[in-house]
């Protein structure tokens, strides 16, 4: 059995690398920092035209009839440009509301007791029950009960609710859809893991002291090691988990990428010293953008719970 990658799923990832690279690069990203980390409708369009959000439904409905697998490699790449947006809520919602598939609408996602994110530019939401998943259309006007709370991502602006959001359509699925986006939201930060590694050997292969690169220092070479094998794990286990879409070894998936995007994140912050605390560094979006996605979807004690289940 071969677990490599085929080569048009190669083809597909580095399609949306160059997309992404070319569409929302550094200075892009950066001037998204000014704005506030709101969406890009034109972008958002961009992506629903190369089939981003519309991956996984049948060729009959418009979309690439692809897998998971699949979807997992694109979202790995919009993990390692800090992308914003609620693109696994919208992804999700392709074909369930109008305009997500075709990047026309965007579609924020709403669990009991967490702050939603990029609520108030949403067209529609995905909220997801205990045991079923509803989409509400239009999502404005919001409900007076609807704030704005102070987001520890400054790419990702954050509402709370404290009251009901519309009754919405019943969609079918509804637990499936909570393990779907669980595995998209890992490997979002499997994505982040990688690109935290890049910076770090990077920044270790320039940065000089003592008439040496750090990167020649054992400390430093450690540090680098020890990131490497924390998102080689991860990625196993995502991409595992892509294949077999089981619940259990997509709470395992997450546990490890939420372990290896934060800790990386953190480590990378190390290897580029003071300087990498600093505004102009982009390290610390990362390590953000890792703390606040660890509780989104599935939490790491949510995680083990299920993980602990399965050994009963």
């Amino acid at each position: 059995m071969d677990f490599q990658l085929s080569d048009d799923q190669r083809a597909l990832r580095q399609g949306m690398r160059e997309l992404l690279a070319g569409r929302f690069g550094r200075d892009r990203m950066r001037a998204a920092l000014d704005d506030g980390g709101g969406v890009d409708r034109a972008l958002w369009r961009e992506l629903g035209e190369a089939g981003f959000f519309a991956l996984r439904l049948p060729e009959s409905r418009g979309g690439a009839g692809l897998g998971l697998p699949e979807a997992v490699l694109l979202f790995e790449e919009a993990g390692r440009s800090l992308l914003p947006g609620p693109l696994i809520a919208t992804h999700l919602a392709a074909g369930a509301v109008k305009g997500a598939a075709e990047g026309e609408a965007v579609v924020a996602v709403l669990e009991e007791g967490r702050p939603a994110g990029h609520l108030g530019e949403a067209d529609g939401v995905l909220v997801l029950g205990p045991e079923e998943a509803r989409s509400v259309v239009p999502a404005h006007p919001l409900p007076a009960t609807a704030r704005q709370v102070r987001s520890l991502d400054p790419l990702t602006p954050l509402w709370r609710l404290t009251g009901p959001v519309g009754a919405g359509e019943i969609l079918p699925g509804g637990p499936r859809l909570r393990e779907e986006g669980t595995l998209l939201a890992a490997a979002e930060q499997l994505g982040s893991a990688a690109r935290t590694i890049e910076m770090a050997v990077q920044h270790a292969g320039a940065r000089e002291q003592f008439g040496s690169p750090i990167g020649s220092f054992q400390a430093v070479k450690h540090l680098c090691a020890e990131m490497l094998v924390r998102a080689e794990l991860a990625r196993s286990a995502v991409y595992a988990a892509a294949v077999t879409a089981d619940r259990t070894e997509i709470a395992s998936a997450k546990l490890l990428a939420d372990e290896a995007a934060v800790r990386n994140a953190r480590d990378c912050l190390q290897v580029h010293g003071g300087m990498g605390f600093t505004w102009e560094a982009d390290v610390h979006l990362h390590l953000k953008r890792a703390w606040l996605r660890s509780g989104q979807w599935l939490t790491a004690a949510a995680a083990e719970e299920v993980l602990a289940a399965d050994l009963r």
